[in-house]
């Protein structure tokens, strides 16, 4: 009985990481010849918890987030938030709609141009750039922000240098509003100093696309970024849930050969995520998200969800976290 009772057991946990192991994750579609797109549902912290490392990555780290002349997205169902990056080099390149946003063709042409419903949030983090709002330029210097509100209808991006070409990081939340168009560089941001060398995490918060900043008015998205001083590793520490809200972030400025530790999880069911510099991690709703690095480094948070307080989050004490 007892080795019969052993045999089942042992089938059962080899069936379970097969399934694990067999785990290819999500399929990239292409839109046109330069836009590519994956969709991630929404995970549950139950499921989660269970995952292996591979299977972790698979679901919440983007890995390919800029490559020259293409515009990458993943389209996550957490809050529906769009997350992206646009490289144009000798081309400029049109943000196109992608498929997961048409609406049926028998009921109209809603969702045909990308912010039929949309909002966008862009950050430039590489070469000086261009973006045009329906015929509007707005240069974008490095760290520049653009807000460009629902109903826009052709958005095109270009690099004034195509050997180093601008390298845009682009948030979408869904609108149910048009706000005008807004460039936000950082000298307009509202700029919070944070944190202390003695808890290496000295650091600068800048606080760009938020409504309210700089004229900027958003339905739902904010973005900004945050900046740690030489010598500090660590970012939002104490770490905090947001139940009205996801996260993303995209950790970029990492020096070579250097990590991002990102911490993810339940406040007591912690996983860590090992990242490389200029990739994104979704971070849900019910996870706590805090991150250390091997050196110092930048990252952008973009947020979308149920209200527009930026203060509006559940901190977990140091001590609780497990």
């Amino acid at each position: 009985m007892k080795k019969s009772l052993l045999t089942i057991a042992l089938c059962l946990m080899a069936g379970f990481a097969l399934a694990q192991d067999s785990f290819k994750g999500y399929e990239v579609k292409a839109e046109n010849f330069y836009t590519y797109y994956n969709l991630r549902w929404a995970t549950g912290p139950d499921d989660a918890k269970h995952y292996t490392t591979d299977r972790l990555r698979k679901e919440f780290l983007i890995e390919k987030v800029f490559a020259p002349g293409e515009v990458n997205w993943t389209y996550s169902m957490y809050d529906r938030f769009l997350i992206g990056g646009a490289v144009p080099t000798t081309t400029p390149l049109k943000l196109v709609s992608i498929a997961p946003l048409y609406v049926d063709a028998s009921k109209g042409n809603d969702g045909r141009n990308l912010l039929d419903n949309r909002e966008l949030g862009i950050i430039n983090i590489g070469g000086e750039g261009t973006v045009t709002v329906d015929g509007k330029s707005y240069t974008m210097g490095f760290q520049d922000a653009l807000y460009i509100g629902r109903n826009a209808k052709d958005i095109v991006v270009s690099s004034k240098n195509a050997v180093e070409p601008a390298k845009f990081y682009m948030n979408s939340a869904c609108a149910h509003a048009a706000y005008p168009t807004v460039k936000v560089s950082l000298k307009d941001a509202n700029n919070i100093k944070a944190g202390s060398m003695k808890e290496s995490n000295d650091r600068v918060i800048h606080q760009m696309l938020i409504d309210g900043v700089a004229g900027v008015r958003t339905c739902q998205l904010q973005m900004g970024l945050t900046e740690l001083k030489e010598g500090s590793v660590w970012n939002t520490m104490p770490a905090h849930t947001h139940c009205r809200r996801m996260e993303a972030y995209l950790y970029y400025k990492v020096p070579d050969g250097q990590k991002i530790l990102h911490v993810m999880g339940e406040p007591q069911e912690t996983r860590p995520i090992w990242m490389n510099n200029e990739q994104v991690v979704i971070s849900p709703q019910w996870s706590i998200h805090c991150a250390a690095g091997t050196s110092n480094y930048t990252f952008i948070w973009g947020m979308a969800g149920e209200n527009l307080i930026y203060g509006d989050m559940n901190v977990v004490p140091i001590p609780n976290l497990q």
